[in-house]
């Protein structure tokens, strides 16, 4: 895969990741501020890795792979936060996209009862999960997002 493909499948997880959004809620200009690739197996995460270091610098390792910081212009905005994550058995899709709301509050208590929304916490924020089994992406809200989190 050359850079540009690697361009390409980031916009095709953020684009199907917004579809999935503006099926299951009403925030269609929500932005995207964080996309992760889910490798299916460890040469592709190795791939994945050296193309995100030709996009943008290496940020933040985490458990689940790095987070690298990037600038991409995409339909749904200007992605700079991008990880390759790897290979997890329970992650089967392609990738997932979070999106920034305005009112996370309102959000939660309007979609979070909602079919294939769910609440995950951790220690310093917490995260709204969108899942349907008709897309090959995941959709998530963070708050904070993770651009708050990390003061960017």
């Amino acid at each position: 895969m050359n850079i540009e493909e690697f361009k390409n499948l980031i916009r095709d997880i953020i684009n199907e990741s917004a579809k999935l959004k503006n099926k299951h809620t009403e925030e269609s200009t929500a932005p995207v501020n964080y996309v992760a690739l889910f490798c299916q197996n460890e040469e592709e995460y190795k791939e994945f890795l050296g193309l995100a270091g030709e996009l943008g610098s290496f940020y933040k390792d985490t458990q689940t792979g790095p987070i690298f910081l990037i600038n991409l212009d995409t339909e749904q905005g200007k992605l700079k936060l991008l990880k390759a994550r790897k290979p997890d058995e329970t992650r089967k899709e392609r990738g997932d996209a979070d999106f920034t709301i305005n009112n996370y509050n309102a959000f939660k208590e309007k979609y979070l009862p909602k079919p294939g929304f769910s609440l995950i916490k951790r220690e310093n924020f917490e995260m709204i999960e969108l899942i349907d089994p008709d897309f090959n992406v995941r959709t998530y809200f963070s708050n904070p997002t993770l651009e708050k989190q990390f003061r960017l």
